[in-house]
Parts: structure tokens; C-alpha cells; sequence
């Protein structure tokens, strides 16, 4: 029963359940700094930019927390994950340590990255599956178990906290990635869930929206009933391991306060947006990377962005002096197959969905590997800035040149990387770095099958290798840049001339203008820019290049370089 407490002089009221909620959380978070070893001597202060930050044109960084880096040793063997695997498909040691140690050491700010995405790490299914690649282990994150439980062998709840509140001393935004979609596989150490919370088949076959949304992906993995609005128990196993590791009372008491304060019913996607939503609310997470967008009631995304909006105000209200900036929380989608060419809308064949108007503030774009592979520069971008301009207003895509899942990458055989770079920073747009793409980290291995091609560790002693070496110098000088400049991503794009070739971007918002001029396969040694109209004379411009640095007389200016690239904008210094 609700009790209402009447604030006569202020006219408020509130329910019993809000104040319930209220002390749950702070219990919670009281309990969970108890738990934390948090070192605050260790984090790093961040360094002021005057760029401001924006997702329309951000750098982020994609990484397998299992493949990127082992930072500790201690959590490689746990949960008796000890089966003999296929190539790259068990556990091979990395863990959110790993990234904190990188990000520690400077390796994502040194490469101009201002976001950081990583696999979802909940609590895995314990169990290996084979369906003929030999077993595989729940490495990459997509299989649940517990949403309410980080695995073992990505770290602890602690570890977590570390990273996020690392990241953020260092202007890193975190997108932590989710599924609603599915269950892990059932195995004989992970059981079904209940009939009312999944379904077991049919498998879909993609041919309409009702066989893309009302069935399983694949065989053996269990889709969640996302379209149902009945209340549903919590799945008996789940409760058995809650108790055993003493929480079970709290879980429930929380989850009671949150449905009597949302209103929502206790549906199963509404738990898990529940339990999703607990990272913000308590680590101050910046967005969602949501992953099988298509494959859900598109309704539950509007959801899940409403309630992470509000767990991140909360979270904001809580801790003012760890604030970023004024934005809200940000919602990115994996709608497989999307394309920037679909404008807002994805066609089932039977209909069409803007899932931009269900929450999500920017979709993934398939496209951009074809795009990449058949326009030539200016084609490309100038599509991109246009459709960015138009369609997409308010909006944004991310582009990519490989992925953990994408068999058909850009520059499979890494024949093109500097190429790959030049495009994929440079195009309108965010832009994401598949871990090991700055240094050309083979896409193809011997003996994997499948996608566990595309999931190989990173080689982090191929950095000794003075090709390596240049690559990587390559991505940062263009990664530095955008980061500096949101005129590269979120800019209008305008040819200058086609041979050389030269183009500006020009971004406006809020009274603020960013401008910067880049050319392209230009000669090496001295090189004339016309600048009419974009730099005014006697501006002294630097070319984040070559670092070599000219004054703009009669509407040009030279720059002598050994490069063929030009990254132009006023020296600020």
C-alpha cells in the first residue's frame, strides 16, 4: 500500500516507495564504497581542452575485454572454465585492469580517444557450448547469466568503478554495451530461463518484423519475450544464487522500490532495464551501446533511454563535482545491416521503424566499409556530410572499418591501413576504432572459424616494430586532430580543390566556430593553400601534421613538409 506524506508549505508529495528507493540506494552505494579498493593517488588529472566534446564526432574505442590487456593474472582461471576451446573461443586472461593500465599509461588519450566502448561484462553463463568450432566460452560478453554481477574473469564491481572514474579524469567518456535481446545458451551449468520470461524457438529467418523481433537468433540461445507486458517471477535459479551469496534479500528489496517508484510492470525486459540501468545510477555511466537492436520491441528502447536519463541526473545530482559536462545520457544501436543510406528509417520488407524516434541518438552504420571501399574521398565525404546535414539532423551514425562480428571488413588482409585511418577519421561522422586497428592486428588466424577470426589478442609486442610504429603515429596524428577539432566529425564538408586536393570544415554551435583546412596525396616539400574565407591574414596556422607552423598572406600560406598530408587549423598556443 502507498502512503502519501503531505508537505503542506511546500505543496510536495511523496510516495513511501520513493523514500524507500531513496535509502535503498544510498545503502547500496554505502555498501558498495565499502567494497571498493580505490587508489584516488593513482587516477590522473584531465587535461583542459577547449575543444568540447560531442558525440556527433567522437573517437571511440572498441575493445574485447578478454583480448585487449591482462592486467591481472589472478582472475585467468575462475568459474572452473577449464575445457579444452577452439581457436579463440575461451578466456586468454584480459580483464578491466588491463584497460586501466593502458589508460594509466596514455595509450588511448596518445591515440585521441574520447570514448571508450567495451563488451558488456555481467556475469557470463559458467558453461562452455560446442555446435562444431570446438567449446566455446561466453569470452566475448554477449551471454548473461546475472545482469546484476560482474564476471569474475573481467574483474569486480570495483575494478569497474576504477575505469569509469579513471576514464572520466581523463576526459574518456564510457559507453557501456547491453543486451535485452537474449539469454546466455542453457548449458548443464546454466539453466533455462522460465518459459514466461524466453522463448526457445521458432529461429528467426529475417523475411518480416514479426520473424526478426518474436523469435531466437540462433539455436540454443534463448530470446527474451520483450514484447510482453505481464509480470513475471524471478527465475528460480537466480534466486537460489542470490541467496547464496547473501544479496538475495537487498535484490529484492530494491527491485520492489523500483517498480513501485517507475510504475512499470514487472516484465522481463523491465528487470534487466532495471539492472542495466543500476551502472548509471552508481558509476555514472555515459551511454549505452545496445546491442540486436532490431531484434527487440523497438517500445522497450524508449524505455530503457528514459529510465538511463534519469539514472544518470540522479547520478549527476549525487556526485556534481565529477560532472563532465550538461549532456545527457547518449544511446548508440547496433540495428544490423543499418546504413547511413536508410536516413531514419530501417525496412523490415513489411515495414519500416525509426528507431531513432525510440531513443536512440545514434545508430551504427553498416555502410561505411562499402562506402569506404567504392567513393573515393571526396565522395565520400561529401555524402556523408550531406546526409548528416539533412537527413540525420540532431542525429548521428558511427562509422566503422572492422568490428568483432563484421566477417567482411574494409581492409580484411590489412593491405590499406593507412588508407583505412584516412577515411575512417576523416569521414563526417563518430568513428570507432576496432582494438588493434591503429596497429594493423591481423584479421584472419589460422584455425579460427567464424568470427573468432576478428577476436585475436592484441599484439602489443608488434610495437617494436618500426613499421608498427609509423602506423600507429599515423592514427594518432589524425585521431589528435579530430579530437581537437569537431569541425572534422560534426562539420559541413566543402571541396576547396580537387587537384590538389583540399577541402575545409566549418562547425557553428552556440556562437563557437571551428574551422580547419585538410589536403590529401598533396606533393611532398612546399605546399600553397588557398585559405580565402577561412582564415583571415596574418592568422598563423599549424599543421598538426608535421608540426610545421605559417602565416596566412594574401589569402594563402605554405607549408613545407616531408608528408602528403596537411591537418590545418589556428595555432592556438
Amino acid at each position: 500500500m502507498l502512503m502519501n506524506i503531505n508537505f503542506k508549505n511546500s505543496k510536495r508529495y511523496i510516495t513511501l516507495s520513493t523514500i524507500c528507493l531513496l535509502i535503498l540506494t544510498a545503502c547500496r552505494q554505502e555498501d558498495k564504497k565499502a567494497r571498493l579498493v580505490h587508489e584516488e593517488s593513482t587516477q590522473t588529472t584531465p587535461k583542459k581542452t577547449d575543444a568540447p566534446f560531442m558525440w556527433e564526432s567522437a573517437n571511440v574505442y572498441f575493445l574485447l575485454v578478454d583480448r585487449f590487456m591482462n592486467g591481472n593474472t589472478t582472475n585467468d582461471r575462475v568459474l572452473k572454465r577449464t575445457k579444452k576451446t577452439g581457436v579463440l573461443r575461451g578466456f586468454t586472461g584480459g580483464d578491466l585492469q588491463g584497460i586501466i593500465q593502458k589508460i594509466k599509461e596514455g595509450y588511448f588519450q596518445k591515440l585521441g580517444i574520447n570514448a571508450l566502448w567495451f563488451n558488456p561484462v555481467v556475469e557470463q553463463i559458467h558453461g562452455s557450448v560446442d555446435e562444431g568450432t570446438g567449446n566455446t566460452y561466453a569470452f566475448h560478453g554477449y551471454w548473461a547469466k546475472d545482469w546484476t554481477n560482474i564476471d569474475p574473469n573481467f574483474g569486480t564491481y570495483a575494478d569497474l568503478k576504477e575505469l569509469v572514474d579513471l576514464a572520466h579524469q581523463n576526459g574518456i567518456r564510457i559507453l557501456m554495451d547491453v543486451v535485452i535481446n537474449h539469454t546466455g545458451p542453457v548449458t548443464k551449468e546454466d539453466p533455462a530461463w522460465p518459459a514466461d520470461w524466453v522463448r526457445t524457438d521458432p529461429q528467426c529467418d529475417y523475411t518480416n518484423y514479426q520473424h526478426t523481433v518474436a523469435c531466437t537468433l540462433v539455436k540454443n540461445l534463448p530470446d527474451i519475450k520483450t514484447e510482453s507486458d505481464k509480470n513475471v517471477a524471478l527465475p528460480p535459479f537466480l534466486i537460489e544464487k542470490w541467496k547464496a551469496e547473501e544479496r538475495l534479500t537487498s535484490e529484492l528489496q530494491e527491485l520492489d522500490a523500483f517498480f513501485d517508484k517507475t510504475g512499470l510492470k514487472k516484465s522481463p525486459q523491465n528487470y534487466i532495464i532495471k539492472w542495466l540501468t543500476d551502472y548509471v545510477r552508481e558509476l555514472g555511466i555515459d551511454g549505452f551501446r545496445v546491442d540486436t537492436v532490431k531484434h527487440v520491441d523497438e517500445d522497450v528502447w524508449a524505455v530503457l533511454a528514459e529510465q538511463a536519463k534519469l539514472a544518470f541526473r540522479e547520478w549527476k545530482s549525487l556526485y556534481p563535482e565529477k560532472v563532465l559536462d550538461a549532456k545527457d545520457f547518449y544511446m548508440l544501436g547496433e540495428v544490423y545491416n543499418y546504413g547511413i543510406h536508410h536516413k531514419r528509417r530501417f525496412d523490415f520488407g513489411d515495414q519500416k521503424v525509426d528507431y531513432f524516434a525510440h531513443g536512440f541518438d545514434n545508430l551504427i552504420n553498416f555502410s561505411f566499409k562499402f562506402d569506404a571501399k567504392q567513393l573515393s574521398y571526396e565522395q565520400l565525404f561529401d555524402t556523408y556530410s550531406t546526409a548528416l546535414k539533412t537527413n540525420l539532423i540532431g542525429k548521428g551514425v558511427m562509422n566503422y572499418i572492422s568490428s568483432h562480428d563484421d566477417g567482411t571488413p574494409f581492409d580484411k588482409d590489412r593491405s590499406s591501413p593507412y588508407e583505412a585511418a584516412t577515411k575512417l577519421l576523416l569521414s563526417p561522422g563518430t568513428a570507432q576504432i576496432y582494438y588493434g586497428d591503429e596497429i594493423a592486428r591481423p584479421l584472419q588466424v589460422e584455425g579460427a572459424i567464424g568470427d573468432a577470426t576478428l577476436r585475436s589478442e592484441m599484439e602489443w609486442t608488434s610495437l617494436t616494430d618500426p613499421k608498427t610504429k609509423d602506423l600507429l603515429d599515423h592514427w594518432q596524428k589524425l585521431g589528435q586532430f579530430r579530437k581537437a577539432h569537431p569541425a572534422v566529425g560534426a562539420g559541413a564538408h566543402k571541396m576547396i580543390s580537387e587537384s590538389p586536393y583540399l577541402f575545409s570544415r566549418k562547425y557553428t554551435n552556440d556562437g563557437n566556430t571551428d574551422t580547419v583546412i585538410i589536403g590529401l596525396n598533396l606533393p611532398k616539400g612546399k605546399k600553397t593553400i588557398p585559405v580565402k574565407g577561412l582564415f583571415p591574414e596574418g592568422t598563423i596556422v599549424k599543421d598538426a601534421y608535421s608540426s610545421a607552423s605559417a602565416t596566412v598572406i594574401n589569402d594563402q600560406l605554405t607549408i613545407d613538409s616531408d608528408a602528403k598530408i596537411v591537418l590545418l587549423a589556428p595555432d592556438t598556443i
